[in-house]
Protein backbone atom coordinates (compact mmCIF):
# COMPACT_ATOMS: atom_id res chain seq x y z
CA UNK A 1 0.00 0.00 0.00
CA UNK A 2 3.18 2.24 -0.01
CA UNK A 3 2.14 3.63 -3.54
CA UNK A 4 -1.32 4.65 -2.24
CA UNK A 5 0.24 6.31 0.91
CA UNK A 6 1.74 9.77 -0.72
CA UNK A 7 -1.16 9.95 -2.58
CA UNK A 8 -4.27 9.46 -0.06
CA UNK A 9 -2.15 11.82 1.91
CA UNK A 10 -2.27 14.51 -0.46
CA UNK A 11 -5.84 14.17 -1.12
CA UNK A 12 -6.38 15.27 2.90
CA UNK A 13 -3.92 18.38 2.21
CA UNK A 14 -0.85 17.51 3.01
CA UNK A 15 1.76 18.48 0.35
CA UNK A 16 3.02 15.66 -1.89
CA UNK A 17 6.67 16.58 -0.65
CA UNK A 18 6.16 16.35 3.28
CA UNK A 19 4.15 13.48 2.05
CA UNK A 20 6.98 11.59 0.55
CA UNK A 21 9.19 10.63 3.77
CA UNK A 22 6.43 9.97 6.20
CA UNK A 23 4.98 7.12 4.02
CA UNK A 24 8.67 5.65 3.49
CA UNK A 25 8.81 5.89 7.65
CA UNK A 26 5.14 3.28 7.67
CA UNK A 27 6.75 1.47 5.21
CA UNK A 28 9.77 0.56 7.55
CA UNK A 29 7.91 -0.24 10.25
CA UNK A 30 5.35 -2.53 8.61
CA UNK A 31 7.91 -4.40 6.44
CA UNK A 32 9.77 -4.95 9.94
CA UNK A 33 7.17 -7.40 10.96
CA UNK A 34 6.61 -9.02 7.69
CA UNK A 35 10.19 -9.38 6.99
CA UNK A 36 10.46 -11.10 10.56
CA UNK A 37 7.69 -13.48 9.69
CA UNK A 38 9.10 -14.91 6.31
CA UNK A 39 12.80 -15.26 8.28
CA UNK A 40 10.94 -17.63 10.49
CA UNK A 41 9.95 -19.67 7.82
CA UNK A 42 13.48 -19.58 6.02
CA UNK A 43 11.83 -17.46 3.17
CA UNK A 44 14.61 -14.52 2.85
CA UNK A 45 17.43 -14.81 0.70
CA UNK A 46 19.90 -12.75 2.56
CA UNK A 47 22.39 -13.34 -0.18
CA UNK A 48 21.06 -11.69 -2.59
CA UNK A 49 19.05 -9.19 -0.10
CA UNK A 50 22.39 -7.87 0.67
CA UNK A 51 23.03 -7.01 -3.09
CA UNK A 52 19.35 -5.48 -3.22
CA UNK A 53 19.96 -2.89 0.07
CA UNK A 54 23.55 -1.95 -1.75
CA UNK A 55 21.67 -0.97 -4.81
CA UNK A 56 18.61 0.17 -3.32
CA UNK A 57 20.91 3.14 -0.56
CA UNK A 58 22.80 3.93 -3.40
CA UNK A 59 19.66 4.62 -5.66
CA UNK A 60 17.91 6.23 -2.83
CA UNK A 61 20.83 9.03 -2.34
CA UNK A 62 20.77 9.60 -6.15
CA UNK A 63 16.91 10.01 -5.72
CA UNK A 64 17.21 12.26 -2.93
CA UNK A 65 19.58 14.85 -4.76
CA UNK A 66 16.56 14.58 -7.14
CA UNK A 67 14.00 15.42 -5.06
CA UNK A 68 16.59 18.13 -3.62
CA UNK A 69 16.63 20.25 -6.94
CA UNK A 70 12.93 19.45 -7.88
CA UNK A 71 12.61 21.79 -4.34
CA UNK A 72 14.56 23.98 -4.81
CA UNK A 73 12.67 25.17 -8.26
CA UNK A 74 9.62 25.11 -7.06
CA UNK A 75 8.60 22.18 -8.70
CA UNK A 76 8.69 19.21 -6.81
CA UNK A 77 5.01 19.10 -5.67
CA UNK A 78 3.62 18.77 -9.12
CA UNK A 79 6.61 16.57 -10.25
CA UNK A 80 5.61 14.09 -7.49
CA UNK A 81 1.86 13.87 -9.11
CA UNK A 82 3.24 13.50 -12.76
CA UNK A 83 5.31 10.24 -11.58
CA UNK A 84 2.31 8.88 -9.05
CA UNK A 85 0.02 9.33 -11.82
CA UNK A 86 1.75 7.65 -14.60
CA UNK A 87 2.96 4.92 -12.35
CA UNK A 88 -0.66 4.07 -10.79
CA UNK A 89 -2.03 4.16 -14.25
CA UNK A 90 0.15 1.53 -15.80
CA UNK A 91 -0.07 -0.50 -12.82
CA UNK A 92 -3.67 -0.13 -12.08
CA UNK A 93 -4.02 -0.75 -15.67
CA UNK A 94 -1.82 -3.90 -15.37
CA UNK A 95 -3.43 -5.67 -12.58
CA UNK A 96 -7.02 -4.91 -13.94
CA UNK A 97 -5.85 -6.78 -16.81
CA UNK A 98 -4.40 -9.75 -14.70
CA UNK A 99 -7.52 -9.60 -12.55
CA UNK A 100 -10.16 -9.99 -15.55
CA UNK A 101 -7.95 -12.25 -16.81
CA UNK A 102 -7.93 -14.44 -13.75
CA UNK A 103 -11.48 -14.48 -13.22
CA UNK A 104 -12.43 -15.32 -16.60
CA UNK A 105 -10.04 -18.13 -16.67
CA UNK A 106 -11.63 -19.29 -13.56
CA UNK A 107 -15.09 -19.51 -15.44
CA UNK A 108 -13.60 -21.62 -18.11
CA UNK A 109 -12.14 -24.41 -15.83
CA UNK A 110 -15.42 -23.91 -13.76
CA UNK A 111 -17.50 -24.79 -17.18
CA UNK A 112 -14.56 -28.06 -18.00
CA UNK A 113 -12.02 -26.34 -19.65
CA UNK A 114 -8.72 -26.88 -19.27
CA UNK A 115 -5.99 -24.88 -16.90
CA UNK A 116 -3.60 -22.93 -19.01
CA UNK A 117 0.17 -23.94 -18.27
CA UNK A 118 2.41 -22.62 -15.96
CA UNK A 119 4.51 -19.68 -17.03
CA UNK A 120 8.33 -21.03 -16.89
CA UNK A 121 10.67 -19.47 -15.26
CA UNK A 122 13.58 -17.84 -17.50
CA UNK A 123 16.14 -14.81 -17.67
CA UNK A 124 15.53 -11.85 -20.24
CA UNK A 125 18.37 -12.38 -22.49
CA UNK A 126 20.27 -9.44 -21.22
CA UNK A 127 20.54 -10.27 -17.71
CA UNK A 128 21.51 -13.98 -18.68
CA UNK A 129 24.34 -12.21 -20.69
CA UNK A 130 25.82 -10.47 -17.69
CA UNK A 131 29.54 -11.01 -16.73
CA UNK A 132 30.42 -12.28 -12.95
CA UNK A 133 27.67 -14.92 -12.45
CA UNK A 134 26.91 -16.12 -8.99
CA UNK A 135 24.76 -18.80 -7.52
CA UNK A 136 21.63 -17.26 -5.07
CA UNK A 137 20.78 -20.71 -3.62
CA UNK A 138 17.74 -20.38 -1.80
CA UNK A 139 16.26 -18.20 -4.82
CA UNK A 140 17.38 -20.82 -7.61
CA UNK A 141 19.60 -18.33 -9.70
CA UNK A 142 22.78 -18.35 -11.17
CA UNK A 143 22.99 -14.55 -12.34
CA UNK A 144 25.19 -11.73 -11.81
CA UNK A 145 25.21 -9.75 -9.28
CA UNK A 146 24.97 -6.44 -11.25
CA UNK A 147 21.16 -7.50 -12.33
CA UNK A 148 19.59 -7.18 -8.84
CA UNK A 149 22.24 -4.57 -7.69
CA UNK A 150 20.83 -2.38 -10.53
CA UNK A 151 17.43 -3.45 -9.77
CA UNK A 152 17.91 -2.32 -6.11
CA UNK A 153 18.88 1.27 -7.38
CA UNK A 154 15.83 1.76 -10.05
CA UNK A 155 13.29 0.77 -6.92
CA UNK A 156 16.27 3.28 -4.19
CA UNK A 157 15.45 6.26 -6.55
CA UNK A 158 11.80 5.44 -6.80
CA UNK A 159 11.62 5.79 -3.32
CA UNK A 160 13.42 8.66 -2.30
CA UNK A 161 11.51 10.45 -4.71
CA UNK A 162 7.76 9.07 -4.10
CA UNK A 163 8.10 7.21 -1.04
CA UNK A 164 7.36 3.84 -2.22
CA UNK A 165 8.53 0.53 -0.81
CA UNK A 166 9.06 -0.21 -4.62
CA UNK A 167 7.69 -3.51 -3.74
CA UNK A 168 4.84 -3.42 -6.77
CA UNK A 169 7.75 -2.83 -9.29
CA UNK A 170 10.47 -5.64 -7.14
CA UNK A 171 8.39 -8.04 -6.88
CA UNK A 172 7.00 -8.52 -10.70
CA UNK A 173 10.84 -7.74 -11.30
CA UNK A 174 12.22 -10.67 -9.52
CA UNK A 175 10.02 -13.33 -10.84
CA UNK A 176 9.82 -11.98 -14.35
CA UNK A 177 13.04 -10.50 -14.92
CA UNK A 178 15.63 -12.17 -12.25
CA UNK A 179 13.42 -16.00 -12.79
CA UNK A 180 13.44 -16.00 -8.87
CA UNK A 181 12.20 -18.99 -6.75
CA UNK A 182 8.78 -17.59 -5.82
CA UNK A 183 8.67 -18.85 -2.35
CA UNK A 184 11.63 -16.47 -1.60
CA UNK A 185 10.46 -13.12 -3.51
CA UNK A 186 8.27 -11.28 -1.28
CA UNK A 187 10.53 -11.95 2.28
CA UNK A 188 13.51 -11.14 0.11
CA UNK A 189 11.58 -8.07 -1.00
CA UNK A 190 10.08 -7.06 2.24
CA UNK A 191 14.09 -7.50 4.18
CA UNK A 192 15.47 -4.99 1.09
CA UNK A 193 12.39 -2.33 1.53
CA UNK A 194 13.22 -2.07 5.37
CA UNK A 195 16.76 -0.89 4.67
CA UNK A 196 16.02 1.24 1.37
CA UNK A 197 13.01 3.37 3.32
CA UNK A 198 14.78 3.68 6.67
CA UNK A 199 17.76 5.40 4.50
CA UNK A 200 15.54 7.36 2.74
CA UNK A 201 13.92 8.33 6.08
CA UNK A 202 17.36 9.20 7.21
CA UNK A 203 18.21 11.18 4.18
CA UNK A 204 14.85 13.48 3.91
CA UNK A 205 15.37 14.38 7.88
CA UNK A 206 19.15 15.26 7.28
CA UNK A 207 18.71 16.85 3.91
CA UNK A 208 14.91 18.30 2.81
CA UNK A 209 13.51 18.53 6.51
CA UNK A 210 10.36 16.95 5.61
CA UNK A 211 9.81 13.84 7.98
CA UNK A 212 6.79 14.86 9.77
CA UNK A 213 7.24 12.86 13.15
CA UNK A 214 3.61 13.34 14.37
CA UNK A 215 2.31 11.93 10.77
CA UNK A 216 4.13 9.34 10.81
CA UNK A 217 3.64 7.58 14.12
CA UNK A 218 0.09 7.79 13.37
CA UNK A 219 0.68 6.29 9.74
CA UNK A 220 2.56 3.39 11.26
CA UNK A 221 -0.39 3.67 14.17
CA UNK A 222 -2.77 2.85 11.70
CA UNK A 223 -1.06 0.55 9.49
CA UNK A 224 -0.28 -1.87 12.14
CA UNK A 225 -4.37 -1.77 12.95
CA UNK A 226 -4.93 -1.98 9.11
CA UNK A 227 -3.08 -5.29 8.77
CA UNK A 228 -5.30 -7.30 10.95
CA UNK A 229 -8.30 -6.29 9.15
CA UNK A 230 -6.83 -7.03 5.36
CA UNK A 231 -5.04 -10.23 6.31
CA UNK A 232 -9.04 -11.35 7.70
CA UNK A 233 -10.20 -9.71 4.37
CA UNK A 234 -7.74 -11.80 2.43
CA UNK A 235 -8.68 -15.15 4.18
CA UNK A 236 -12.12 -14.47 3.36
CA UNK A 237 -12.08 -13.65 -0.23
CA UNK A 238 -11.02 -14.71 -3.67
CA UNK A 239 -7.00 -13.50 -4.36
CA UNK A 240 -8.85 -12.72 -7.73
CA UNK A 241 -11.82 -10.49 -6.21
CA UNK A 242 -9.01 -8.60 -4.30
CA UNK A 243 -7.01 -7.63 -7.18
CA UNK A 244 -9.56 -6.58 -9.42
CA UNK A 245 -10.56 -4.02 -5.95
CA UNK A 246 -6.78 -2.92 -5.89
CA UNK A 247 -7.14 -2.44 -9.29
CA UNK A 248 -10.30 -0.15 -9.28
CA UNK A 249 -8.99 1.83 -6.16
CA UNK A 250 -5.79 2.26 -8.26
CA UNK A 251 -6.55 3.69 -11.47
CA UNK A 252 -9.71 5.90 -9.22
CA UNK A 253 -6.65 7.22 -6.95
CA UNK A 254 -4.98 8.12 -10.37
CA UNK A 255 -7.67 9.71 -11.78
CA UNK A 256 -7.65 11.89 -9.10
CA UNK A 257 -4.26 12.57 -9.34
CA UNK A 258 -4.54 13.64 -12.95
CA UNK A 259 -7.92 15.74 -12.43
CA UNK A 260 -5.84 17.51 -9.66
CA UNK A 261 -2.86 18.38 -12.31
CA UNK A 262 -5.29 20.15 -14.53
CA UNK A 263 -7.28 23.13 -11.90
CA UNK A 264 -4.56 25.98 -12.39
CA UNK A 265 -2.98 25.94 -9.10
CA UNK A 266 -2.86 28.88 -6.57
CA UNK A 267 1.10 29.27 -7.44
CA UNK A 268 3.14 27.93 -10.56
CA UNK A 269 5.88 27.45 -7.73
CA UNK A 270 5.97 25.15 -4.72
CA UNK A 271 8.58 26.56 -2.15
CA UNK A 272 9.55 25.37 1.03
CA UNK A 273 11.99 26.42 3.54
CA UNK A 274 15.61 25.50 2.39
CA UNK A 275 18.48 25.48 4.79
Amino acid sequence: GGFLTTPLLTFYGTPPAVAVAPSATQITGASVSGALAYWRRGQVDLKLGGVLVAGGVVGAGIGQVIFRQLQKIGQIDVSINIIYVVFLGVIGGLMLREALGALLAERKITAGGERPPARLRRHVPWIAALPGKTRFYKSGLYISPLAPLLLGGVVGVLTAIMGVGGGFIMVPAMIYLLGMSASAVVGTSLFQIIFVTAATTLLHATSSKSVDIVLALLLLTGGVAGAQFGVRAAQKLKPEKLRLALALIVLAVAAGLLFGLTVKPAALFTLYGLQ
